[in-house]
């Protein structure tokens, strides 16, 4: 029963991708720019003949709905269309940056939830204690630092004084190593290449903390919101009235419940982390998503542009669905 519910929620997408490809469609073509010029180089050269045959080869010659049409019947077939700039398919383009791009946000994730939930949990148990007040300051200062900032003053201490991490890309230039899923750190364990997996680890770092910082912030405060509502409620006053230790208290009865909200909350993390890391990935050159999509929205490569959108919108879709997925788990009485 609970395949079938998950099924029709998927078939529930469809009309909502559809919804954001025609969005975005007309969106992008409101900014102001001619993808044609900037191809050209705004050459003083290039006669209105070249100009008329580029212009017809990407069908911006064409009607605005005409050009929708043969962008979604080509989505359809997942054909997302050719970069105007980089004269290469969207669908090679976004696959050869996405795993650097879905890497640094598990790296940025991971680093968030090792750092949250433990602040969560004990500023919630000792409330109003110097530790509580300590954190929920600390959270303040990670919500409100810029991550250019934090990044930048990561690696003027880390990389530059200290000198003991790298500052840039993803792996040394001396390093050699056998790409398989395009995501380092995983391609260097199946590959058992333990060099490449320290210095693949190293290089993923400081960007980790400097997106993971904010988000670490927010699941933290949420997190010790939710515990200290549980921790009020009557079944837990009656576990305790049993005997039931401290540790069973928080860690069996009040953290499961006061996941829910949480989840909820590092679900929609997961979509601003994927989407929301192209002025990090510039300041650590991390050849991923974003700085792709920066480079494409300069150049008014309105494909590229609309096929990274398409990626993100599904990403925030299924982590949505995987959320409430989770539900069912954490409270039975939860139904999709």
């Amino acid at each position: 029963m609970k395949a079938v519910k998950i099924f029709e929620r998927v078939l529930t997408t469809i009309p909502i991708m559809f919804g954001v490809a025609i969005i975005v469609f007309f969106f992008i073509r409101l900014t102001p720019g001619d993808p044609v010029d900037i191809m050209l180089g705004r050459s003083a050269s290039a006669s209105q003949r070249e100009i008329d045959q580029l212009r017809h080869q990407f069908h911006l010659d064409e009607p605005l709905e005409v050009q929708l049409g043969y962008f979604l019947g080509d989505a359809v077939q997942g054909n997302l269309g050719y970069s105007y700039i980089r004269n290469k398919s969207v669908v090679d383009l976004l696959a050869e940056r996405l795993p650097a791009t879905i890497e640094l946000t598990l790296g940025s994730l991971l680093v968030s939830l090792i750092i949250a939930l433990p602040i969560g949990i004990l500023s919630a148990v000792r409330q109003n204690s110097l530790l509580d007040r300590f954190s929920m300051a600390s959270a303040f200062l990670g919500i409100s630092m810029p991550g250019f900032w934090l990044g930048i003053i990561l690696i003027l201490f880390f990389a530059v004084r200290l000198q003991w991490l790298p500052a840039q890309s993803r792996l040394g230039y001396e390093v050699q190593l056998q790409e398989i899923t395009g995501m380092y750190v995983l391609d260097s364990i199946l590959t058992q290449n333990m060099p490449a997996l320290i210095d693949s680890l190293k290089h993923l770092v400081l960007p980790s903390i400097t997106l993971g910082a904010g988000v670490a912030a927010i699941i933290a405060r949420v997190l010790r919101s939710s515990m200290l509502e549980v921790l009020r409620s009557d079944y837990i006053k009656l576990a305790r009235a049993k005997g039931a230790t401290e540790w069973d208290v928080v860690m069996k009865h009040a953290l499961r419940n006061a996941l829910i909200p949480t989840v909820t909350v590092v679900g929609l993390q997961i979509g601003v982390l994927l989407g929301g890391n192209m002025i990090v990935e510039t300041v650590f050159s991390w050849p991923g998503l974003g700085r792709l999509v920066v480079d494409a929205i300069f150049n008014r490569d309105f494909p590229l542009i609309q096929g990274a959108v398409m990626i993100y919108a599904i990403t925030f879709v299924l982590t949505n669905l995987v959320v409430d997925v989770l539900y069912t788990y954490l409270n039975p009485r939860i139904t999709l």
